[in-house]
């Protein structure tokens, strides 16, 4: 996970699963940032033994820290956020290796590198709004003016940054691409802008490819587009649309066959947008606003997959 000391427990998913597993009783251990690594060919991580507790002035207590191989009997939750870069490949390939020799990796290494969560959603094209990849800035501005208003995003952010709303015929459309596309080199996608992000910006949750029953909606407040809470949108809980059901049903049994264990899809109106597989969050607000308990629904989860300790 990212820093442990830096965390803001209230509204934390990682701290949820924490505490949940402290309470099942399972041994919690964490792992340094930077702090996995290949040794004769075994995956390692320097860790330490963890407590947790709920108080927001003192949450956690950690050990002495040691080198111990990830093996079987391991649960490894790999929750730190993007952007996914090649630090963050290579310790998904360090976890492969443990995963081979049998500890299980939530959410499934292969998958993490596999799935950008912008370009994931693409998968599923049924689901989605009229969309472009792209490095060639021409052929973004042409979906732009056809479409004539778009959100025009990089591949690797999070929380809402660099994302942009443009229309057809902006002064400042040019360099919003040139920046994007980084004069051509990076791809960069369009989608057509939804006026409903108005309402909120869905955040359904998937356990083992099944939606949880409520999604964070995630409202835009003030002269703000974008509904990220960290953008400063306003959460509000609400019970999953027929709609919601029906995307969360195309896209939950191929996250189920590819072992991640816990995605969030982000919905706004009818389409979804992106498919969340490095660190989802929301649980913490949606248990307090409907009394549910989304770890203990996901480590229900893990503990039907996990593999006993020889």
């Amino acid at each position: 996970m990212d820093p442990i000391g830096s965390i803001r427990i209230a509204k934390d998913s990682t701290f949820a699963m924490l505490l949940e597993a402290q309470r099942r009783g399972h041994r919690l251990w964490y792992v340094m940032p930077g702090g996995l690594a290949l040794q004769d060919g075994r995956a390692v991580a320097r860790m330490a033994p963890l407590t947790v507790r709920e108080n927001p002035r003192d949450w956690f207590t950690l050990g002495e820290m040691a080198v111990h191989a990830l093996a079987t009997g391991h649960v490894v939750l790999m929750r730190t956020d993007p952007p996914v870069d090649a630090e963050y490949i290579h310790d998904t390939q360090v976890l492969g290796i443990a995963q081979a020799a049998g500890a299980m990796v939530v959410n499934d290494p292969q998958g993490l590198r596999d799935y950008n969560e912008k370009l994931a959603a693409l998968l599923f094209p049924q689901c989605c709004a009229p969309s472009l990849v792209s490095r060639d800035a021409a052929s973004l501005k042409a979906f732009v003016n056809e479409h004539g208003e778009a959100v025009l995003k990089p591949l690797d952010g999070m929380g809402g940054r660099s994302i942009f709303r443009a229309r057809a015929g902006e002064p400042n459309l040019n360099v919003i691409l040139e920046t994007l596309s980084a004069g051509g080199r990076s791809l960069a996608m369009a989608q057509r802008y939804l006026p409903e992000i108005a309402e909120g910006d869905k955040r359904i949750l998937l356990v083992d490819g099944e939606p949880v029953d409520y999604c964070l909606a995630r409202i835009p407040q003030g002269d703000e587009f974008r509904g990220n809470l960290a953008a400063g949108g306003r959460g509000e809980g609400r019970p999953l649309s027929e709609r919601d059901r029906w995307i969360a049903a195309q896209v939950g049994p191929e996250m189920k066959r590819r072992g991640m264990v816990f995605v969030g899809l982000d919905v706004i109106g009818d389409y979804l947008t992106e498919v969340n597989v490095t660190s989802p969050t929301c649980i913490r607000e949606l248990d307090a606003q409907f009394g549910l308990n989304i770890a203990g629904q996901l480590f229900d989860a893990i503990e039907r997959r996990m593999v006993p300790a020889q």
